[in-house]
């Protein structure tokens, strides 16, 4: 599964605003903070404001801060509400065409792969990404990611 870029820069943004709880955050310094585009980070904020997740206050000397605190901002919720689906093969979709329908368990299996992402994100706030957020598994183990090298 890959998420979108949209979430993507959702969750940055996210943890940028999260980081600067003392004042408004602008488009243009999350923008230049990542190296990403004003245009793409434009659309995040309209998005994220629409859903509740962050307030915006225009004009001059405006900007955006979060909605909520940072511990009450579940990552699953806003993966949720920024995704555009989550139709990962064509029988998830509405209307699929899928010629294997009732044929194929792999819907099955993908379908429980996916509830296991969502659950996963759902036992994390926005503050466990922040530093000293101190990100744990529910064992008590610090979770690490390694990219893979392509050859």
């Amino acid at each position: 599964m890959r998420l979108t870029t949209m979430t993507d820069y959702a969750l940055r943004l996210l943890m940028y605003v999260a980081q600067q709880p003392e004042r408004l955050c602008t488009i243009s310094e999350v923008a230049q903070a990542y190296g990403i585009s004003e245009a793409h980070l434009m659309k995040v904020t309209h998005q994220l404001g629409l859903q509740g997740w962050i307030e915006t206050v225009r004009g001059k000397g405006g900007g955006m801060r979060l909605a909520h605190s940072p511990q009450t901002i579940n990552l699953g919720a806003v993966v949720r509400s920024i995704e555009p689906d989550f139709a990962l093969v064509e029988c998830f979709a509405t209307g699929g065409q899928c010629t294997l329908t009732g044929q194929c368990r792999l819907a099955d299996v993908l379908g429980g792969a996916l509830q296991s992402f969502m659950a996963h994100l759902d036992g994390f706030t926005l503050a466990d990404l922040l530093p000293g957020g101190g990100l744990q598994l529910a064992k008590g183990r610090r979770i690490r990611i390694e990219r893979r090298r392509s050859v």
